[in-house]
């Protein structure tokens, strides 16, 4: 439980656990599941930067934990929402944090699948990873995204108005659903999220959706690609559209794995970036 600390109830503020212990909420290193061997995963530097480890209120006994990255100083900043893979919250996702936070974002990452209390970085085997991700079911994430976005208006270094989300695989998925049920996201960037579930509605987008995904990914065939894009075309969602990699195999962009592939990765964060300038965030 979370004790209020101001009479008239808490600010968002209040929450950042991390200037009161030293002791970090999230895994510290590379997911041990899919790090490689010889992986030489680029590391961005904090200078300059406000580093933060939250709870978000998100009606849950236990609060919704986070992690978040922004530039020093005074004054307001665009966010954007970083989703994570199936391996929660770990250096990779911290490190994209940083890099949004570097070109002056807020970056907020929250930790989806606390609620198993497992450290899901440190497993090792993907048959006990997949049953913990499945106990995060849509209708939950969807609510703790709502809830980090509520979260993020009341912040005072924060424009309520300049919300992101970017994410990663299952992450990814996230993105394109959050951007049909939560009207504060303004644009969004998902990275080889499954599109199969998401086809039929691509209609109840409400804001512009970049997909980035690989021609190689063998988790995600080239029909539900080319589904999805014929959908949007006929849900005249002209701002939304996916770009397809022809040597990327999925997780393109994890620069800890084997899959990493770092000219796509750099278009896609070129793509990533000029996205949100277009939309507003």
């Amino acid at each position: 439980m979370i004790t209020l600390t101001r009479p008239e109830g808490s600010e968002p503020q209040d929450f950042h656990l991390t200037r009161r212990t030293a002791v970090s909420m999230f895994f510290a290193g590379y997911a041990v599941a899919a790090v490689a061997a010889n992986a030489r995963p680029v590391t961005t530097p904090a200078d300059g930067l406000v580093i933060e480890e939250v709870l978000i209120p998100n009606g849950a006994a236990t609060p919704l934990p986070a992690y978040v990255a922004r530039p020093k100083g005074a004054g307001k900043h665009a966010t954007i929402i970083v989703c994570n893979e199936i391996f929660g919250i770990h250096d990779y996702i911290k490190d994209v944090c940083k890099r949004l936070a570097t070109l002056g974002y807020v970056a907020v990452a929250p930790d989806f699948f606390y609620r198993a209390g497992v450290n899901l970085p440190a497993l090792k085997d993907f048959a006990a990873i997949r049953p913990i991700v499945a106990q995060a079911t849509p209708d939950q994430v969807d609510g703790d995204v709502k809830a980090t976005t509520a979260w993020i208006n009341a912040a005072k270094f924060a424009k309520p108005a300049k919300i992101g989300i970017t994410g990663f695989c299952w992450g990814g998925a996230v993105v394109w659903r959050s951007a049909m049920v939560n009207p504060d996201i303004k644009a969004g960037v998902a990275w080889y999220g499954q599109l199969k579930p998401l086809i039929p509605r691509a209609a109840e987008l409400k804001a512009p959706v970049l997909g980035l995904y690989g021609a190689l990914d063998s988790g995600i065939p080239q029909t539900d690609v080319t589904a999805m894009v014929d959908a949007l075309k006929a849900a005249g969602k002209t701002g939304s559209d996916i770009k397809v990699y022809a040597d990327a195999q999925h997780g393109f962009h994890a620069d800890y794995r084997p899959s990493y592939n770092e000219a796509d990765a750099k278009d896609g964060w070129a793509r990533l970036m000029a996205h949100f300038k277009a939309h507003g965030v």
